[in-house]
């Protein structure tokens, strides 16, 4: 058995529920954000059985694409403002991170 987590951008969290729930896979979603844009991600925590991986994995690559989006910097409160850009930059956002981890016991009260 596996533990499959990932990370997801909040724009593709609705699709790829529906599409887990639809190929009968139970997820729970939990709210996340990310370090490197402050914007808001999902962490779905799915847990199955060694020979779905690759099902799993096929429908989060196909729900969760990468797309790029300018975004204004951040400005930097205290630190280094020697690095700081003040115009919107292009950045690539969404796609999915995602582990794989071995569960050794999974019991369900």
């Amino acid at each position: 058995m596996k533990l499959i987590m990932a990370v997801i951008q909040d724009k593709d969290s609705n699709r790829l529920s529906d599409a887990l729930v639809k190929a009968d896979y139970r997820a729970t979603k939990l709210a996340s954000t990310g370090g490197f844009l402050k914007a808001g991600n999902t962490t779905f925590l799915i847990g199955t059985e060694d020979e779905n991986i690759e099902d799993v994995m096929s429908i989060i690559k196909e729900n969760c694409k990468s797309r790029d989006q300018l975004v204004a910097p951040i400005s930097p409160m205290g630190g280094n403002a020697d690095s700081y850009v003040p115009y919107p930059v292009e950045v690539q956002v969404g796609g999915a991170t995602v582990f794989v981890l071995p569960v050794e016991q999974f019991e369900q009260f």
